[in-house]
Formats: C-alpha cells, structure tokens, sequence
C-alpha cells in the first residue's frame, strides 16, 4: 500500500550524473537542476558528514580546513564514491521536489557507453538507494542522439561522438538500435589537465583545476587564430621555481598547443570507431556527418579540427551541452517506445 501512495505523489525524473555536472529533467518541467557534481564531507569521529553539495561544494575546493574534503563522487563518468552518490543524488531529488514527502520517483540515469556491469549496477543501486522505486540506464550517446533530435529509427546510419567531462562516449545507431559503442577516458577534464600540465612544464606555473576549467571555457581554442581572435590571458598561480605567486601570459596558439594531444586521442577514438563499423554504415556517417555534443562541443573550433583529423563534417545542435539530459528525460517520457535503446544491467 505504501509503494503504491509513494507512486502517487512521485515525479518522475531523468538525471546526466556526468563527472563535473549533473543535470536533472522532470517531465512537463523541463531542466530543473544544473550543479557541479561535488559533495563537500567534513570527518567527524570517524563519521562521514555531509557538509554542502553541489555549486556550494564547488565553492569550498581548495579553501576547506583538514577535517573537511570536497570530493567528486563520479570518476571518468561512473561511481567513484557510492556512499557521496547516493546522498548526492538524495540532496538533488530533495532540491526537485522542494522536500515533498512521499517522493519516490522512477528515475532514468545516463551512464557511459564503455560502462562495466558492476559500474552499471553501482548506479543503479544508487539510485534505488537515493529513494527512486525504479531506476533505469540509458548510454549517453544515445541520449544524446534522442536530445539532438536524430532519426534512429530508419535504415541509416547515424554517430554521436558525446564530449562529457570523464568521458567521450561514441555510438553509432540504426533502425532503433545501437550498433557500436565506446567510451574514451579522455574528454574534459582531461583537457583542464592538459593546460595544467602545459602551464606546469612550459612556464613552471602550478594552477588548480578550477583555473584549468575557467581558461578552457573563456579562451580555449582548438585552432589557434582561426576565427582571428587575439585574446589574451592572464593566468596567476604560484611560481614553482620560487615558491611564490606568480603569473603567465598565453595567447590562443598557446592554448591550442595545449589542447591538441587529448584532442588527438579523441580524433584517434573516432577513426577506429569509422573503421570497425560496416562499410554502409560509414557510408552514411560520411554523407551526413558525425553530431557532436556535450559540454566539450563549445569549445571553439573543435568541430573542425576533428574533422581535419577524421576526414569527417561535424554538426553541433544548438544546445549541446543540454543534449543528453533532454533526451534522457525523452527516454523517461516514450517508456517502452524506446525500450530497445535502454541499457541493460547485466
């Protein structure tokens, strides 16, 4: 009986639980959720203690006192940390429904297409453990296919190459069903540490993660000058040679430079995804082109850079850092309609 009142005043919801952002879709409402996925735990007497998550946890990198750690429970998008998930996941359904009793919702998690069957059931037990009576799975790049608005139901091949922050998630779909697909551990983060690392051998200048994010999203250029921007940035961090503040110019061609080895195994993950397929299939992909999405998909110029790599156009959608939690919630909505395109557990 109690399941059954709990099903009653439940909303449904999709979830992207990526590595650096979850995003949540509830059906009628739209995106209700968009926060960093990082939980803040503070150690006391032995217990783990659930501080702040999210956008305030995010505040709290590189500025907490010893007893407290700010953590990414997602790790190259899968679980990292169950025990940070679930009461992650517990604060962002608490947050969605304003701390509504009887919320028990199904829920549709994305997961990365290369996930393991223990990483697949992680987050699902997750899930069902954060207060979901159902939970379900959905690739991302398949998600991101169904929130780009891809026909995947006719006899033509479609691809997604999804740029995440863990993960690159690549997939090739027809008639309703997935025919290929992979994960790459290099996606957006993996550029963060790329211009850490450029910044640490070229100029011994040691920045953190979120100063990495912040000259990726403001002045990160696939091609240097190809769009004839001159911006300049100016990067603080602490001199490795002195041991004190210091401070950087770069200009686009610099970024660049830093950027291109991830960006070439990127490339590289798209090729051998074009020469294992059926040569039909990649007949197609050639003719239409290959849709990229996700948070890495704004960065300027990529889509022709990785076509300089591949020999292959590149789409962008109009939203596609918003691609893949739409189409989870489309999933979620379209039920069975769709069930062929779902992920299984085992």
């Amino acid at each position: 009986m109690f399941s059954g009142l709990a099903g009653v005043f439940s909303k449904d919801m999709a979830i992207d639980l990526g590595t650096a952002n979850t995003l949540v879709y509830v059906p009628g409402r739209g995106i209700v959720l968009d926060e960093p996925s990082i939980v803040a735990i503070s150690h006391e007497g032995g217990n783990r203690v659930i501080q702040a998550v999210g956008t305030e946890a995010k505040r709290m990198l590189g500025r907490t006192a010893e007893h407290i750690e700010t953590i990414r429970p997602m790790r190259d998008g899968v679980i990292a940390d169950f025990t940070a998930a679930e009461e992650m996941i517990k604060s962002f359904i608490r947050r969605v429904h304003r701390r509504r009793a009887f919320i028990s919702p199904k829920i549709m998690v994305c997961i990365p297409a290369g996930a393991t069957p223990v990483e697949r059931r992680a987050v699902q037990e997750a899930a069902l453990s954060a207060g979901a009576r159902k939970a379900f799975l959905i690739e991302e790049p398949v998600a991101a296919a169904l929130g780009a608005n891809l026909k995947l139901s006719q006899p033509h091949g479609v691809m997604v190459v999804d740029i995440g922050g863990g993960t690159t998630d690549i997939a090739v779909m027809s008639l309703g069903g997935v025919l290929y697909s992979r994960s790459l551990r290099t996606a957006g983060n993996a550029l963060d540490e790329a211009i850490i690392n450029y910044l640490r051998n070229k100029h011994n200048l040691l920045i953190g993660e979120a100063t990495a994010e912040s000259i990726k999203i403001d002045a990160g250029a696939a091609i240097a000058k190809a769009n004839g921007r001159t911006v300049e940035v100016h990067v603080k961090g602490r001199d490795l040679r002195r041991g004190v503040p210091g401070q950087v110019k770069l200009e686009p061609a610099d970024i660049a430079e830093a950027l291109e080895p991830p960006l070439a195994l990127i490339a590289d993950g798209v090729k051998q995804a074009l020469a294992e397929i059926p040569p039909e299939l990649a007949a197609d992909i050639f003719d239409d082109g290959i849709c990229l999405t996700g948070g890495g998909a704004l960065l300027d110029k990529i889509a022709v850079k990785l076509s300089r790599a591949t020999g292959v156009k590149y789409k962008i959608p109009e939203d596609p850092l918003r691609c893949v939690v739409v189409g989870t919630g489309f999933a979620l909505e379209e039920g069975d309609k769709v069930k062929d395109l779902l992920a299984s557990v085992t």
